[in-house]
């Protein structure tokens, strides 16, 4: 695959909606949005699919200027987004078509943020970032540890999305906010105490941004950001709204001290089910894909 396959948006209709004398060509911009609406093994609710398009539409109403880094971050490190390809039906031959897209991405030195689409995306969009990276942090914000070694007779469940990622030797995990877990993950949990890092979302109260911070310090991470780690209160957007999760200042004081200590090559925003007329949904997971990329880059 080169560049002169990938298919691209016109600016103005892509993330951020930039407009065409302020944008940047493939060539000039360091981070691509990558919408990839894989839908596939959804076990509650349905609509992921749509994740991808809703989050780009609602990019086009939030403010280019960050009042947290006063300036415009989009300006450092310009911006382009891929057209969605047709997916793939089945999931392995899906993850292999987005391994193949964020590889290429990686390998003309770009930022890949993917947009799903379901949670499993990410162990397909991990696998070029595990090879290229010997030693690689996945700092993962989710309602649920998604440890589990399949899910209804589908090893690349969602379910598994994390137990999938750990498959690359050199992979390891800080997971923020979750609450759900089932009893057959725990033994995993408990034999890989070296490689998974959980801060459980009922002790958030007391949680020590510098003990998070301490398994992040000088590391190559990879962020992936399953929005039902959000409480349902305020993501009830999603396949599995979970109470008693994180809210938007937990998540982003995380995010910004993380790209102080770490350095973020790549992320992942997931698990976007639109719900008609519930277009603030929309908008949180838009600003939080840009407040990803404008922390990122920061340092850059």
């Amino acid at each position: 695959m080169s560049s002169n396959d990938l298919s691209f948006l016109k600016s103005i209709d892509g993330f951020l909606a930039i407009p065409e004398d302020e944008a940047s060509s493939y060539e000039e911009a360091r981070a691509v949005i990558v919408p990839f609406g894989l839908e596939a093994s959804v076990s509650y609710g349905h609509g992921t699919a749509a994740g991808p398009a809703a989050i780009i539409k609602a990019s086009h109403q939030v403010e280019l200027f960050d009042e947290d880094l006063w300036c415009e971050p989009f300006r450092g490190f310009g911006v382009t987004t891929l057209a969605e390809p047709v997916i793939a039906k089945d999931i392995p031959s899906a993850l292999a078509q987005l391994e193949g897209i964020c590889g290429r991405l990686l390998e003309d030195g770009k930022f890949p943020l993917v947009l799903g689409g379901e949670h499993s995306i990410t162990a397909g969009a991990i696998r070029p970032f595990a090879a290229k990276y010997p030693e690689l942090t996945i700092l993962h914000f989710d309602a649920h540890a998604d440890l589990r070694d399949g899910y209804e007779g589908e090893p690349f469940s969602h379910a598994a999305a994390m137990r999938r990622c750990l498959d690359n030797p050199g992979v390891s995990i800080v997971s923020c906010g979750i609450r759900n877990i089932s009893a057959g993950e725990v033994p995993f949990l408990e034999e890989n105490p070296d490689r998974i890092k959980i801060f459980w979302a009922k002790d958030k109260h007391k949680w020590d941004l510098d003990e998070i911070l301490s398994h992040l310090k000088g590391k190559t991470v990879y962020l992936s950001f399953d929005l039902d780690g959000f409480d349902a209160s305020l993501m009830p957007a999603t396949g599995t709204p979970e109470p008693g999760g994180l809210m938007w200042d937990d998540a982003i004081r995380i995010i910004e001290a993380a790209s102080r200590v770490s350095r973020i090559v790549g992320a992942d925003v997931n698990e976007l089910a639109p719900v008609k007329e519930m277009h603030y949904c929309d908008f949180l997971a838009a600003k939080l894909v840009y407040k990803i990329l404008s922390y990122a880059f920061r340092k850059k």
